[in-house]
């Protein structure tokens, strides 16, 4: 059965049921939900109960707009106070730490090309093609699995990992694209490469944060009639982000990224809703990247590179990603070994690196079906092996703090647009809202237009809910 205009409804709105009520069964068995909705694509693809789905160039398409909206919201929910001190750290794993990956993943398999044992044949530039796909930790997979359980780290641990699987696609894609041209033309100078990849950081960075300063500066003071339509609004700022930034042929990962962090930490009105309309739809999207993966591959055919990808995705995981990490974190003498291992540990590779593993197939690079499945099988291993053992890994290493409660001391939500006074009387409240409690300390008093605020105080507001 193939997808058409009178059945993709049905068909779509049975993967996303089944998928999420099988990840809700998985969740309690400690299985990564990323993980489920990718096989239950798998298990209704035309190896399972046979939906016909073989465009790459779709499944890129929608794993292109999936990205845009993940890396944003993992942005919007990413605090620089947060990522300020581990900064350096975060931002040495995203190049350095892709580019020594991908060196050393390419030089393994460009070594066992050839064995007996093995079924590949690939010239050094392929290999590294292949190792660039998988070359980034996948925000997807990093952003679901540390927030859905909640996971506080010591070392700012858990930080550093979302600002390295945040930054660390725009690298790999680079070096995923770089790769392509150079394997299809008959090469190219190092200048030019050079200058490709400061390009597309250039305007990737510059795009990304003019555009976040101009998303923030337009949601505060356009008017518009329903609270619902602010959301929708900065989506189409999203997409218009990616676009413009790659028709400059710049970087529009990085650039949705940095203005989703520009974006979530100014003070921004209707922060409810849109947080809420985005986390929805970050997860929508997610299902359907996966689904859409699951489909695109066939597992019978990624059978016949199994042993093969078994073989590198193991030495990524045991080699490649532990000596990127303690080569990137050596200077930082302070973060103890422990940490550091846990940091390669948490290398997952997700639905990026298949979406990269699609850039080579639609350029029609010489076996790029094959470096497809290779990509799709160490995907699998990846989410299967460390996916699973992420907490276990923390509690193991010692490296695990108790949780903490989220929101504020008066559990409720807060305004998002006030400015600072001595007074009440002095500060300047929307109309329509009211200062009900003042927490000091431990005390909570009553407040008049008249009490003097200090630092540290906490206000609960109430306000009416104007739709």
């Amino acid at each position: 059965m193939t997808f058409t205009a009178e059945n993709i409804l049905l068909l779509g709105s049975v993967l996303i049921f089944c998928s999420i009520l099988i990840g809700k069964t998985g969740y309690r068995f400690g299985i990564p939900t990323l993980l489920l909705f990718l096989l239950v694509g798998m298990g209704f693809g035309s190896d399972g109960l046979g939906l016909q789905f073989h465009s790459a160039a779709d499944a890129q398409f929608i794993g292109m707009m999936a990205l845009s909206i993940i890396l944003f919201t993992g942005g919007m929910d990413t605090k620089l106070s947060d990522i300020r001190p581990v900064l350096a750290q975060g931002v040495l794993l995203s190049t350095a730490g892709v580019l020594l990956t991908t060196l050393l993943t390419g030089l393994f398999i460009c070594y066992i090309s050839g064995w007996d044992s093995t079924n590949i044949a690939l010239p050094l530039t392929t290999s590294l093609l292949l190792a660039a796909t998988m070359s980034s930790t996948d925000s997807a997979s990093v952003f679901s699995l540390l927030r859905s359980q909640r996971m506080n780290l010591k070392h700012r641990l858990r930080p550093m990992l979302e600002l390295e699987s945040g930054s660390n696609d725009p690298m790999a894609y680079m070096l995923t694209i770089v790769l392509i041209q150079i394997v299809t033309s008959d090469g190219m100078s190092w200048g030019i490469i050079a200058r490709d990849l400061g390009v597309q950081f250039f305007f990737g960075g510059v795009i990304g944060y003019a555009m976040g300063r101009f998303a923030v500066w337009l949601i505060n003071r356009i008017g518009l009639a329903n609270s619902s339509l602010y959301p929708i609004l900065l989506l189409s700022l999203v997409f218009f982000t990616f676009t413009i930034t790659d028709l400059l042929r710049g970087n529009g990962y990085l650039a949705v990224y940095v203005t989703g962090i520009i974006t979530g930490n100014a003070p921004l009105a209707n922060r409810k809703e849109i947080n809420t309309f985005m986390n929805g739809l970050t997860w929508l999207f997610q299902i359907v990247m996966f689904l859409a993966l699951g489909l695109l591959v066939n597992p019978l055919e990624m059978m016949d590179v199994a042993a093969v990808a078994l073989l590198i995705g193991v030495f990524m995981i045991v080699v490649a990603r532990p000596v990127s990490v303690f080569l990137c974190l050596l200077p930082f003498r302070r973060l103890p070994a422990r940490a550091k291992l846990f940091v390669s540990w948490v290398g997952l590779r997700g639905a990026v690196p298949i979406i990269f593993a699609t850039y080579p197939v639609i350029a029609r690079v010489e076996g790029a079906g094959q470096l497809f499945n290779i990509v799709f099988f160490i995907t699998l291993v990846s989410l299967v092996v460390q996916g699973m053992t992420i907490a276990p890994v923390a509690r193991l290493l010692r490296l695990d703090l108790p949780e903490t409660k989220e929101g504020n001391d008066f559990g409720v939500e807060l305004p998002d647009m006030l400015e600072r006074g001595n007074r009440l009387a002095d500060m300047n409240i929307p109309r329509g809202t009211l200062v009900m409690l003042v927490k000091r300390g431990d005390e909570i008093i009553i407040p008049n237009g008249q009490l003097e605020l200090r630092a540290g105080d906490k206000l609960l507001f109430i306000s009416e809910n104007k739709k």
